[in-house]
């Protein structure tokens, strides 16, 4: 029950009325990345390039959450609070060298909220592909930590992807207590949690990378009430 319930919440938001998501969503130009007056980057570079016929950004990232520290890619002086964040996602099936997903709830590069993808798991042998998205809320939960505290439930296998070297499309729903993770357009979600922090405020948000690298296009933001 507690599942039909947080699903169809989610499917709300995704379906909210095309007035309303054209009033309130936005898209982010990425090819304006490198410009520190549109983008704030932190422990990151960035470029601007064009992937398959999209228009990209592609982050390296210069940290490794095994230190505390990752790579982001912020909208300058823009907010979210809920709704809904899709994204293009390209990373790379070599283990362990591609992690990237969004960031939320934003207050410093060492505490916010992200949902971020293992490609490399994608097509793996269990119990792999059932890491394949994860939700972290930093930073009392790290990946490390709710692995072994609440063991398949803040990491989910992707179904209806592909290929792990291809883009697949990202699409997270959150509302001030969830979050539901849609991949390539599935009406059932790979991941749906229950948020470990508040929020109840708009913050800011942008691109996660950790460790190594990844290629993202078309972010889009529709916020809700």
């Amino acid at each position: 029950m507690r599942a039909i319930f947080i699903t169809t919440m989610a499917l709300c938001l995704l379906n909210a009325a095309p007035t309303f998501a054209q009033k309130n969503a936005g898209s982010y130009g990425l090819a304006a990345v490198t410009d520190a007056s549109r983008w704030t980057l932190i422990n990151v570079d960035a470029e601007s390039v064009i992937v398959d016929g999209r228009t990209a950004v592609h982050l390296v990232s210069h940290a490794d959450s095994a230190n505390g520290i990752v790579g982001l890619a912020l909208p300058y002086d823009k907010q979210f609070k809920t709704g809904v964040i899709d994204v293009d996602l390209k990373g790379k099936s070599i283990r362990g060298n591609s992690f990237l997903g969004i960031a939320f709830n934003l207050v410093d590069e060492k505490k916010f909220e992200a949902v971020y993808f293992r490609p490399f798991n994608f097509n793996a042998d269990l119990p792999f592909r059932d890491r394949g998205v994860q939700y972290i809320s930093w930073p009392g939960n790290s990946w490390e930590h709710l692995r072994k505290t609440f063991p398949n439930t803040f990491e989910n296998r992707v179904s209806n992807v592909p290929n792990a070297d291809d883009w697949f499309h990202a699409r997270i729903a959150i509302t001030e207590t969830q979050v539901s993770v849609f991949v390539n357009n599935a009406t059932e979600p790979s991941l749906v949690v229950k948020r470990l922090v508040a929020g109840d405020v708009p913050s800011r948000f942008g691109l996660f990378v950790d460790t190594s690298d990844g290629f993202y296009a078309n972010l889009r933001v529709t916020h809700m009430p």
